[in-house]
């Protein structure tokens, strides 16, 4: 049904790791360098999230990663900021709950725009932006996170029963590494949203092909 879908809306399939460039734990000047090397590793959309630069860095980082991102065809999401992703005509924007209405964003976007937005451990959120016309939502955190340690929890019980009830993509986000993701996916998730996992790590390269193993592997699993 996914795959349906993204190919009828000419979509990028939803679908892998979900690297997300937090500025904030990317040495000064190797922002476009990790990010190429979580691209080399296999990620499938990468987002940019800096919410402490100015205006003016913002937009010449977020430039610069859309140019590599083509490179690789690969979406450039935007964490937050609407009117950046409008300028650069990235391929889309991450909503949270304090962030622009995904109505506005829509709008201001067009239909072809990828609009995801964070649904916590709230299912109803989740349904009212799949009716409002989101292309993905994310659930998190899951596991302990150096991101954001407070933020609310999501269980692997909430994922399976959120994906019987929603027909777009999942991601899932908050503390999660190779080694815990599997349960993840075996509940629902199509996407694996991961910062500190992939950009806090000395071999950037590396640690997105841990997490991209994940995905082949269970696309190899037989059907039951």
């Amino acid at each position: 049904m996914i795959k349906a879908a993204a190919a009828a809306n000419s979509m990028p399939l939803l679908r892998g790791l979900y690297a997300i460039a937090d500025q904030a734990l990317i040495p000064t000047g190797q922002l476009i360098e990790r990010a190429e090397s979580a691209l080399q590793g296999g990620a499938a959309l990468l987002q940019y999230r800096a919410k402490h630069a100015d205006a003016a860095q913002r937009e010449a980082d977020a430039r610069a990663l859309l140019t590599l991102c083509r490179a690789y065809h690969a979406p450039l999401i935007i964490n937050d900021d609407v009117a950046l992703a409008k300028i650069l005509g990235a391929d889309g924007v991450h909503l949270g709950a304090d962030d622009a209405t995904l109505a506005y964003a829509r709008q201001a976007l067009g239909p072809r725009a990828i609009i995801g937005v964070s649904c916590y451990n709230s299912i109803e959120r989740a349904l009212r932006a799949e009716r409002e016309g989101a292309d993905y939502v994310a659930f998190g955190r899951f596991f302990p996170s150096r991101s954001k340690p407070g933020a609310v929890q999501a269980d692997v019980a909430l994922l399976r029963a959120a994906r019987k009830k929603l027909h777009l993509p999942i991601a899932a986000i908050g503390g999660i590494t190779a080694q815990n993701g599997a349960p993840l996916l075996e509940a629902g998730a199509d996407m694996l949203a991961v910062i500190h996992g992939v950009f806090g790590q000395q071999d950037v390269r590396s640690a997105a092909q841990s997490y991209t193993m994940l995905f082949r592997r269970k696309k190899n699993e037989p059907v039951t």
